[in-house]
């Protein structure tokens, strides 16, 4: 069991159907199309670094080719066009709310006239974390990450960077369905709104005050910048009023869902909802009737959600078959993992494949495990009331590992785009993971796991 979990982190992926299609069984004679996948990630993680200019040039075009070739494979060797749609219905969500987010976040110019401290740094992290459980992890990136950036611009160094996607982008979001994108998932199939807050803050609080205290270590250490003094009014500047309600439309638009409110009427066949059509529009009317200046100031372009449009789109589609395989490695060996190994399997996928329908198949697994079914919203919240500790593991597990590397949640690629745009020297793919997150994080999810889940269930 061991070994095929194992095999299974090579998988990498996005969005695509909770349960294997009928051509899942198929696809196990056809498991070398993970190929176009990892060949994929691999281009992700040596491009910008071995072949900088090329990757820059070409990346648009190969992540297209990777996809087709997938799409190609899906289409006329197991005629499964279901999982297409879906995994494209998925996409144009999982675009629709990061651009939108992006452009309207974009419009907000918040400048902090104080020194650089790592108190001060400490404060606006831990604040990021809170509201990411307001306005999304990528809501609270976005919004943060610029003004983070100039505040250290004297001291400014790659571990910021790092320690601001470990805690804005990704574990700050653990408290509630609107923070991350898997809780959502797990609010749609009838986890209750506040279930998560109730049983992962005191997992989610010491957690994050670990992570602040190794920040505040090492910044603490960084004298590097311009020491001569120099007055500070103290005084924080707020500019584009305006987007704070574009950003208020985009988090309400999020629960325009039929499977939310039974009033919101569905776009059938179509692959997007109204939901996704109200995103669209913001990204339009943010960008249009945005401040000026406030664009001035952010620098603010298209580029980093371009990046990420193309790149994810050929990960949305290599991944279809990734996410299919792991569906069938999860729902044979369910019966045979507690809550320990249900928190380590789901965490350990989540740090490569996107953290969203990894839970939920993981959720499947745990909930056939005791004889329930997922697509029953009573099972669920029978499920959530019998066995806190299960829900709360792969909870924990989806969110928390997200920041295990650039591509673990949507929000870690554009931070890192945005910073790399500012003139900040980011680690690579590999060295990201080599010399940050391993040796941070892992230690601090293995005592997450002993205190919290190990021996039990």
């Amino acid at each position: 069991m061991i070994k095929k979990l194992l095999y299974s982190l090579i998988f990498f992926t996005i969005n695509t159907p909770l349960f294997a299609s009928e051509g899942s069984t198929e696809l196990l004679n056809y498991w070398y199309m993970v190929l176009p996948f990892v060949a994929l990630l691999l281009m992700i993680a040596t491009g910008p670094l071995f072949y900088h200019h090329f990757w820059e040039k070409h990346y648009p075009k190969i992540a297209i080719a990777m996809g087709v070739i997938t799409v190609t494979f899906y289409i006329v060797v197991l005629h499964d066009t279901v999982s297409l749609m879906h995994t494209l219905a998925e996409y144009l969500s999982f675009i629709a709310l990061l651009a939108s987010l992006f452009v309207a976040s974009g419009g907000i110019l918040i400048k902090v006239d104080k020194k650089a401290t790592p108190m001060l740094n400490v404060l606006i992290l831990i604040f990021g974390s809170i509201i990411a459980n307001v306005i999304g992890t990528t809501g609270a990136s976005m919004l943060l990450i610029r003004p983070f950036i100039k505040i250290n611009k004297d001291r400014i160094k790659p571990y910021h960077i790092v320690f601001f996607i470990f805690s804005v982008s990704n574990i700050g979001g653990a408290l509630t369905p609107i923070g991350d994108p898997p809780l959502f998932l797990g609010f749609l199939r009838g986890v209750e709104f506040f279930w998560v807050i109730q049983h992962v803050w005191y997992i989610w609080a010491p957690t994050l005050i670990v992570l602040m205290s190794i920040f505040y270590v090492l910044d603490s250490m960084n004298k590097s910048g311009n020491d001569a003094e120099k007055d500070y009014s103290g005084k924080i500047e707020f500019k584009g009023l305006k987007n704070i309600g574009f950003l208020a439309i985009i988090i309400i638009s999020v629960f325009i869902d039929p499977n939310v409110q039974s009033w919101v009427p569905s776009l059938a066949p179509l692959p997007f909802g109204i939901r996704e059509l109200i995103m669209f529009s913001i990204v339009y009317l943010s960008y249009k009737y945005a401040d000026k200046e406030a664009l001035r100031a952010n620098e603010f372009d298209f580029e980093p959600i371009r990046e990420v449009a193309y790149l994810f789109a050929g990960l949305f589609a290599t991944m279809i078959p990734a996410l299919q395989l792991i569906a069938i490695e999860a729902h044979e060996y369910g019966e045979e993992l507690n809550a320990g190994l249900f928190y380590w399997s789901t965490g350990s996928l989540s740090a490569f494949l996107d953290n969203a329908p990894t839970y939920l198949n993981f959720l499947s697994a745990e909930m056939g495990k005791f004889g329930m079914d997922v697509t029953n919203k009573t099972a669920v919240h029978e499920f959530q009331m019998l066995h806190p500790l299960y829900l709360s593991a792969i909870s924990v597990g989806a969110v928390f590992f997200g920041a295990m590397s650039y591509i673990g949640n949507a929000p870690n690629f554009m931070v890192k785009s945005i910073s790399e745009r500012a003139g900040i020297n980011m680690p690579s793919f590999f060295g990201y993971m080599i010399k940050y997150s391993i040796p941070i994080l892992i230690p601090i999810f293995v005592i997450v796991w002993y205190v919290f889940y190990y021996g039990q269930g």
